[in-house]
């Protein structure tokens, strides 16, 4: 088998609940997502997805990934896609880093995979663990008021795992966790994710006004892996790290200096599901839980993520997110679906959804 042809498409995601904010002043209304299709010279397909949260979340973007692919396509031809390995060994000689970009081909390989192979792609990470596993929903950064609504919704749909977006004056932020805890249960989790925001005073401010609180969690409070490892030795808290945790280095040091008992796994910040199921087996065996998910993304993504989920045991699984329960616009029938803030693995063969190319529109580019 051989890959004959690399599609590249592009559709924008647009938030459900209209606006999303993080620290830092980042509003997300709509996000642009990268679509790759491999097609082989027997007529099967594969399919991935990235959609990097703006140009200021990581360093990663929509161009970037899009110019990245542009020049990874060429290599993709020729190449047997079940041979993950040589496709990413292929990939790394083609292209230093942007990992991010990788992600979707790997992806859309695991795809191909499952499908030659007869199986979902749960079972080629490890094998199905959990038929279901519970969801969370991020609330954005606003009034009080206002994040305390949207939570009270969210319960009426069954989440019971909140991320609450913190990162501004921690003394304010502090009375949004409040009402927000003032509306849940005791089964809930808050996991006050800061995204890096805080300066290493605020950071440890917001620890000690947050201690008190049951339920509460802790997420990437600064931008550096040093910081966080300080505010660490501040605070009770249990503390879950994100965004510096970029590969198999950071997290062992993050892990050596007692600075996490959670890790957020985001699947394209390590070049898709090949080394998303590295980590996710190395912090499992360092009894770390992991949050799984990406960055952003609607079908494919959360498919993708289902998977991992899936293959993952219930003791080292934290949370999920199904990235399309938080988007409009849905092209694999908005599956897999979500139900009372459950989530579940397709049991199809590969990521196991259909995609309905013609909603893509023409590709970017096509190569082979």
């Amino acid at each position: 088998m051989e890959t004959s042809r690399v599609e590249i498409y592009s559709y924008d995601l647009t938030y459900a609940f209209g606006t999303y904010v993080m620290s830092g002043g980042q509003v997300v209304e709509s996000l642009a997502s990268t679509v790759v299709r491999l097609v082989t010279d027997e007529g099967g397909e594969g399919w991935g997805e990235v959609c990097p949260l703006g140009p200021l979340y990581l360093e990663s973007h929509a161009g970037g990934a899009r110019a990245a692919l542009e020049l990874l396509a060429p290599a993709l031809v020729g190449l047997d896609p079940t041979n993950i390995a040589a496709v990413n060994a292929a990939m790394d000689r083609t292209l230093k880093g942007h990992r991010y970009a990788k992600s979707p081909v790997d992806m859309a390989c695991w795809d191909i995979l499952g499908k030659v192979a007869g199986q979902p792609v749960a079972t080629l990470l490890g094998g199905r663990l959990q038929e279901s596993f519970p969801l969370y929903k991020a609330v954005p950064l606003g009034p009080p008021e206002q994040m305390a609504k949207y939570v009270r919704e969210r319960k009426a749909e069954g989440i019971r795992s909140f991320q609450v977006k913190i990162g501004a004056d921690p003394y304010e932020d502090a009375e949004r966790v409040r009402a927000v805890a003032a509306v849940t249960d005791a089964g809930d989790k808050l996991i006050c994710d800061a995204n890096g925001g805080y300066r290493l005073q605020d950071a440890v401010i917001a620890g000690r006004l947050l201690e008190p609180l049951e339920r509460v969690y802790y997420e990437q409070p600064c931008a550096t892996l040093e910081e966080c490892l300080y505010v660490r030795q501040h605070t009770t808290l249990p503390m879950i790290l994100d965004e510096v945790i970029t590969d198999t280095q950071s997290l062992l040091r993050a892990w050596q200096a007692g600075g996490m008992e959670a890790l957020n796994l985001k699947i394209s910040k390590f070049g898709g599901l090949t080394g998303a199921k590295f980590i996710r087996d190395l912090a499992e065996r360092l009894g770390l839980r992991v949050t799984l998910e990406d960055s952003w993304g609607g079908d494919l993504v959360s498919a993708a993520a289902s998977h991992l989920a899936a293959s993952t045991s219930a003791q080292t699984l934290f949370t999920v997110s199904f990235m399309n329960d938080w988007t409009n616009e849905h092209i694999a029938g908005y599956q897999p679906r979500s139900r009372d803030g459950v989530g579940a693995a397709p049991t199809a063969p590969g990521l196991g959804v259909e995609v309905d190319w013609k909603m893509l529109g023409e590709p970017l580019f096509v190569v082979g």
